[in-house]
């Protein structure tokens, strides 16, 4: 699909002072794509020039425009030198392809230079004209569309889910290149971001090539990641899920109100037409009439012979506990026999259809250690696309043990330090329902077969396996729901809590925390230390995760991300997940300490004295959090909270015998108790930590998943932020010890310093907490966090004065009243330092009427030759995929940027904190601006995938590289809703944030 690209280069702004002689520049214009470049005059002696060019017309190829970046250059032109680089702009074509995206790139573009940071502004108009091609062996894939969103989104309906795409591509890295040593810091840096932009626009074109053979439209949880691997040389990674998705035109049938969100997840967004509006947007397959089906394959040749058994389902759900087995076993028989021709599915989805997921096995997950090689030929990535087949191939297995045949809520990470390098895969094993494993047209509607799935609430608690047959030792009961399937008495996902399921009270933010020390070593022998550390610190830090579990006195985690990271002396773990109470599941029990003992008092007081603190720990979350279960039969009940009295029988004197002390056994079965051993002082230590962790003030809640569970009542206002922290170790008598209480102390000061900042928003909630720890350097530790703050209908919230709040918050950051008064457009703090110094930058997205009438203000008018459209309020920023209080109309396309930002006067900028700060800040504008350009008014599922970040103190050097990627959306108010019904979407709404704020 041959196509012509124009351009046209309208005016600049602020640029800045280039010649010293008159405090002016003398500007002009580079316009590059592929090979050929177009220049515009020279505008001379003007800090806001308007150029006002002819149309720079390309002649290429759709594979060109898919691959290529736009690049527009500002210089400053000098007689007698070499023209001066002012700043660079890269503008991705793809959102142009999409037969229902914009038309047009227009607005004003930041200037951006790797060294000085924004340097003005640009307006320009980028226009794509496309020639129909009907090359069967085109290399194109226009009309694909990419979402980052991990859920269905929200104006669109899922006709087919196909399955799992993935593609990697390799390059050397520029950086390390032999001319590197004799070109400039600028000119290294903006060769590698030209690289990850090519490199970034070929993959993506792959994947849609791939999503075209299974004859699908569209790829839904979109995650590309960088593997930067020094020496060896450059990966771009991407998964993702292909779809063929169907856009709702009719906008009656938009989601409900987002006040609401849990809602709004309760949307069939599955096709419920069989026969499909003819005119819908996305290109004509011929699976458009395969309605409600679902297709693993790779290859979209009809396999038939296995799908005319699945007609075998039971009309009705499970009647009785008698009925168990027959059913399960026939379920198990119809999925195996419609999965043997095709590929075990993948799915990067956490959020899914109701009846889709039928049973949940727990969280899958495989690590393997690698020594990186050279990369000599690019074409030919066999090598690490093998890694990556063994780590799947380790998932498939462990999901089939636990008698599941998909993988969901799936992402893939790695760590690299050196020449080693850390592959982690992880998902959780489930079973779905094979109805929608069926190709072709099924009768019935399908709220006739969500009748027939699992009681809404717990069928997917119940185990996909036997009891008989465990593939590990648990402990099952009956549900305390329906009362006959087995549950398992803790549940670990990956993926976001379904919206039919049963939640008792709130949920909360658990993290589990661990860094232990290693020699420092090389190639093989590093490896293999780090592989004999894997298990014991995976195995550590599921304990911990328990522990919390227990003490908060909860029985399932949901969106579990567990980090391995590895550094030249240590290695660290970090778990995040939400823990909530499911009513489904058995009421869990205490926490229970034995372990040998000294035979002195002090000491069994002192045990008793933590089992104590502990039990009344459980007591004050469980009120905490409104844990108040119904009353249930005593057969299911789990283990009971012990009290301090009842420990004495299982403690054991250091004279007794080993064999007398395995009589202790933990492995299997039902218990008093969560049982903690004390047998050294690490495990006191592990105790004294679990006790150590502080709840969140009043009025405060923290989740990583979309939607905390239990508030439904969210308000329209929320406040997106970014933050990083870095902290130095001493070297001197590091232990493992110290090295966790640094790392533990990092991250909760880091929290609190957010729950300080965030107070104005009481009673609020942090969803959507993304933590990522890095190792930079040696004796570096970093920590980026990413989230949004959302308040919810203070009458319904927890009783408590924002007096009451306040004073809790003064007393958890007593150090911090230097901060900036907050809300703020953007705001930095520092806390202070202890034993080893700390430095921080933060980023506070607010959309607030002041800041942007302040914003309008200093703006200077449009210059002439721009559209009216150039003047666009501020953008929302959100990690969620919908905004409370509105409604996505439209989706124009996948933002996926990559900046990278280098310092020669690190201390003249603030150091480090004022480093980070500002380059996060500018990488919030050049998104804006991007969005604004194609028409939108707001970035949905907005994720910092990574922030690479090193220091040369001694040279007073730092550099950055951060990459971001989310969703460019259109939305509109709630109450604006009613005039769509008379009016053409794109000319009746008003952006948020044009015109005054009104309260909600």
């Amino acid at each position: 699909m041959p196509g012509k690209l124009k351009v046209k280069i309208v005016a600049g702004r602020h640029l800045p002072v280039m010649d010293r002689a008159s405090d002016l520049t003398d500007a002009f214009v580079e316009v590059k794509f592929g090979n050929t470049t177009f220049k515009t005059d020279v505008y001379l002696k003007s800090l806001n020039p308007h150029w006002n060019s002819e149309w720079f017309k390309f002649e290429v190829d759709d594979e060109d425009l898919q691959d290529e970046p736009l690049q527009i250059t500002v210089l400053d032109h000098d007689t007698y030198s070499a023209n001066d680089a002012i700043g660079k702009v890269y503008i991705d074509i793809d959102p142009l392809l999409y037969s229902e995206a914009a038309t047009v790139i227009s607005g004003w573009f930041p200037i951006y230079d790797t060294i000085h940071g924004i340097r003005g502004e640009i307006n320009v108009v980028v226009k794509v004209d496309l020639f129909n091609d009907l090359n069967r062996f085109r290399q194109s894939s226009c009309g694909v569309k990419f979402f980052c969103t991990t859920s269905i989104p929200k104006c669109y309906r899922a006709v087919v889910i196909h399955g799992f795409v993935e593609e990697l591509v390799v390059n050397e890295d520029p950086e390390y290149q032999w001319i590197d040593r004799i070109r400039t810091p600028r000119a290294s840096n903006e060769a590698r971001q030209r690289l990850i932009s090519l490199m970034s626009g070929e993959l993506q074109r792959k994947i849609g090539l791939k999503v075209l053979e299974m004859r699908g439209n569209a790829v839904v949880g979109y995650l590309q990641c960088f593997d930067l691997e020094g020496e060896s040389g450059l990966v771009v990674r991407a998964i993702g899920t292909a779809c063929t998705l169907d856009k709702l035109t009719n906008p009656a049938t938009f989601l409900p109100a987002c006040h609401s969100p849990s809602k709004e997840m309760k949307e069939i967004p599955f096709s419920e037409d069989p026969k499909p509006n003819a005119h819908s947007s996305g290109p004509s397959t011929p699976l458009r009439n395969h309605t409600y089906s679902f297709s693993p394959s790779k290859s979209y040749s009809r396999q038939s012979s296995s799908d005319t058994d699945l007609s075998l389902t039971p009309k009705t759900g499970m009647g009785s506990a008698g009925k168990e087995g027959p059913f399960k076993a026939l379920l198990r028989q119809q999925t195996q026999s419609a999965l043997e021709q095709r590929e075990f599915p993948f799915f990067t989805l956490t959020a899914f259809p109701p009846g889709f997921l039928l049973h949940v096995g727990g969280v899958v997950s495989a690590r393997s250690v690698k020594l990186l090689d050279r990369i000599h030929n690019p074409d030919e990535p066999e090598t690490r696309d093998a890694w990556w087949a063994e780590i799947r191939q380790e998932i498939k297995s462990h999901a089939k043990a636990l008698g599941c045949h998909a993988v969901v809520g799936y992402s893939e990470s790695t760590s690299i330090c050196e020449e080693v390098c850390i592959l982690s895969a992880s998902g959780t094993a489930a079973m779905l329902n094979p109805r929608f494993l069926q190709d072709g047209i099924v009768e019935g509607c399908l709220e006739q077969r969500l009748g027939e799935s699992q009681p809404p609430g717990c069928g997917f608690c119940h185990t996909p396996y036997d009891e008989v047959n465990t593939p590990f030792p648990a402990h099952l009961a009956l549900c305390c729901c329906c009362r006959r399937q087995k549950v398992p008495d803790v549940l670990l996902t990956t993926i976001d809590l379904p919206a039919q399921a049963t939640v008792v009270g709130k949920g909360c933010l658990i993290q589990a925390r661990l860094c232990r020390l290693k020699k420092k070593a090389q190639a093989e022998t590093n490896a293999t230390a780090i592989s004999n550390l894997l298990p014991f610190m995976e195995y550590e830090v599921h304990t911990q995760l328990m522990n919390k579990l227990k003490l908060k006195g909860m029985n399932a985690l949901f969106g579990l991300r567990i980090q391995i990271t590895v550094g030249e002396n240590m290695v660290m773990g970090l778990a995040s997940a939400t823990g909530v109470y499911l009513a489904a599941l058995p009421m869990p029990g205490g926490i229970q300490i034995a372990g040998k003992t000294p035979s002195d008092g002090s000491y069994e007081q002192h045990v008793s004295h933590m089992q104590k603190k502990i039990n009344d720990t459980i007591a004050k979350n469980k009120e905490l959090y409104e844990i108040s279960p119904p009353e249930v039969v005593e057969e299911i009940i789990g283990s009971p909270i012990p009290e301090p009295r009842q420990r004495s029988r299982l403690l054991r004197s250091q004279s007794e015998s080993s064999d007398e002390a395995t009589e202790l056994d933990l492995s299997h079965g039902k218990k008093d108790a969560f049982v903690l051993e004390i047998d050294d002082t690490d495990a006191m230590e592990d105790v004294h930590s679990l006790l150590t962790d502080v709840p969140p003030p009043a009025g405060f809640y923290s989740c990583n998943t979309e939607i905390m569970p239990g508030i439904n009542n969210w308000t329209s206002e929320i406040q997106m932020f970014t933050s990083v922290r870095v902290i130095r170790l001493s070297s001197l008598n590091l232990t493992n010890q110290v090295l966790n209480k640094n790392f533990n102390d990092l991250c909760e000061n880091l929290l609190k310093s957010l729950y300080f900042k965030l107070r104005s928003m009481i009673p609020c909630c942090l969803c959507h907490v993304n933590f990522t720890v890095s190792l930079p350097e040696d004796e570096l530790i970093q920590v980026t966090v990413t989230a949004v703050a959302i308040t919810f209908d203070k009458n319904q919230a927890l009783q408590t004065t924002n007096t009451q709040a306040e004073k809790s918050l003064q007393r958890a950051s007593s150090d911090n009243e230097e901060l900036l008064q907050f809300p703020l457009e953007l705001c930095s703090d520092s806390l202070p330092s202890h034993s080893f110094p700390t430095v921080k930058a933060a980023a506070v997205d607010k959309a607030s009427a002041g800041g942007e009438g302040a914003a309008r203000a200093r703006a200077p008018p449009p210059c002439p030759g721009s559209s009216a459209g150039s003047s666009v309020s501020v953008v929302r920023m959100t990690p969620l995929s919908f905004i409370p209080g509105a409604r996505i109309t439209k989706y124009l396309g996948i933002i996926n940027m990559f900046f990278i930002r280098e310092t020669t006067s690190l201390r003249e900028e603030g150091g480090v904190s004022g480093f980070l700060h500002a380059f996060i800040a500018e990488v919030f504008a050049m998104v804006r601006a991007h969005v604004a350009a194609l028409g939108g008014n707001a970035v949905v599922s907005y994720i910092m995938k990574q922030c690479v970040f090193m220091e040369n103190p001694n040279k007073n050097q730092a550099q950055c590289l951060i990459n971001v990627s989310g969703d460019a959306v259109v939305f509109v108010r709630e109450s604006d809703v009613e005039a769509m019904s008379a009016q053409q979407p794109l000319a009746l709404y008003q952006p948020l944030g044009s015109g005054p704020e009104v309260p909600t």
